[in-house]
């Protein structure tokens, strides 16, 4: 599905932030966590019903009933509370600070994000939406994002040429948002190819997937489409 229309919105919210002092990579993180939060508590309803793990009254529930000086003090809890927790969800969350300390932004953007359905965007949005703004980041600041993501559209291609195969390893030494990962989890897991037994989903789940990623914000999308996907 195209994104463009999504990342033109976001794109116009950032300029609005940026007049205020809140920097575009500020913008871009805090916009990642609210993205996240909104797909998991799509995830957690029907017709998916998955238990995502995120605690209760820290979900995105919690967010979207409170308004002013409230919001903000419950939203930098939340983020401190996420961190805390085990496993991949506390590293997705490590360190997480609030940068937009006026809550009448903080309300407007979570109403931004809270307005679109993210799971029907499709499998990677996030990473769509984040690479989106980095290239468009690089064109305002003619200074160039210093990160360059493979097309979704050459991913699949690559991935439906390579075949992978179920109980063998997929290794990416640069995994940017996991592109590539998703892309293989969908093939595999994809029932014109293959028909997976309980021994070879639970490789796919735990023993599969081996990435490295020096950028903090591209991790940290990166685990965010692992945790949300189940893998």
């Amino acid at each position: 599905m195209n994104t463009a229309p999504i990342i033109s919105k976001v794109w116009s919210f950032c300029t609005t932030l940026r007049d205020d002092g809140v920097g575009y990579g500020d913008y871009l993180e805090q916009l990642t966590y609210l993205i996240f939060l909104k797909m998991a508590d799509e995830y957690a309803k029907p017709p998916y019903n998955r238990h995502v793990g995120i605690p209760e009254g820290y979900d995105w529930a919690s967010l979207t009933r409170l308004r002013g000086a409230e919001l903000e003090v419950h939203y930098v809890t939340l983020l401190r509370k996420l961190g805390e927790q085990k496993g991949m969800l506390g590293q997705i969350f490590t360190k997480a600070q609030n940068k937009i300390t006026d809550p009448a932004k903080l309300y407007r953007l979570i109403d931004m994000v809270d307005g679109t359905k993210w799971v029907m965007l499709g499998a990677d949005v996030k990473g769509d939406i984040y690479e989106g703004l980095l290239e468009r980041n690089a064109e305002d600041t003619k200074s160039g994002a210093g990160q360059y993501f493979t097309p979704r559209a050459l991913i699949r291609a690559i991935v439906e040429c390579v075949r992978p195969e179920p109980g063998k390893t997929i290794a990416d030494p640069a995994c940017g948002t996991g592109g590539f990962f998703l892309a293989a989890h969908d093939f595999l897991t994809n029932s014109e190819n293959y028909a997976l037994d309980k021994d070879q989903k639970s490789f796919l789940k735990h023993s599969t997937f081996f990435g490295n990623e020096i950028v903090a914000g591209t991790r940290r999308l990166c685990l965010m489409n692992m945790f949300l996907h189940g893998i």
